[in-house]
């Protein structure tokens, strides 16, 4: 395992190449990883290819066939690719997505588990669950913004109720 630290003060074109390589901590400019891996990235931009990362914080990410464990950055583009985490301004996904919050986000035959963002576009989305101001395209979901407020209603309601049953039933006297 390699570290990368930041350059030195007079060094303002820092970039970072790794190509069949692992890596703890990567900090610089540019990073680009080539059928690499990296715990933990710091950078203004990041291009990933067949690669691997823990930990993306970015002004602008690019991966293609990619796995990537929780990545913010304001603009992210991912092609092919398994997202655990996304948080970002503007997103561009193709692959498989774990939980997603941004202020638009443009799926293209994509899995996500939860989303949320203030404008979704997309071809083919499947999701579980769907919070969302402005959708378009065809989204497939399990639960969208209005069944997951009328659950959260439910929830709450029943549990509140159970709760004060059980308080009545095994309340004590003296």
């Amino acid at each position: 395992m390699a570290e990368t630290g930041p350059a030195p003060a007079g060094d303002a074109s820092q970039v970072t190449n790794l190509t069949r390589a692992q890596a703890d901590s990567v900090r610089a400019e540019l990073v680009r990883l080539h059928q690499s891996a990296a715990g933990s990235i710091r950078a203004d931009d990041v291009e990933l290819v067949m690669s691997a990362a823990a930990d993306v914080q970015a002004g602008a990410l690019t991966a293609d066939r990619s796995a990537l464990g929780l990545v913010r950055a304001p603009e992210v583009s991912v092609t092919r690719s398994a997202v655990a985490g996304l948080r970002a301004e503007t997103a561009e996904v193709q692959g498989m997505l774990g939980a997603a919050a941004a202020g638009s986000i443009d799926l293209t035959n994509s899995y996500a588990g939860v989303l949320a963002a203030r404008e979704v576009r997309g071809e083919r989305i499947d999701t579980l669950v769907l919070l969302g101001g402005r959708v378009h395209g065809e989204v497939h979901t399990v639960v969208d913004t209005r069944a997951a407020v009328i659950a959260g209603l439910l929830g709450g309601l029943f549990g509140g109720l159970l709760f004060m049953l059980g308080k009545a039933l095994f309340e004590r006297s003296d």
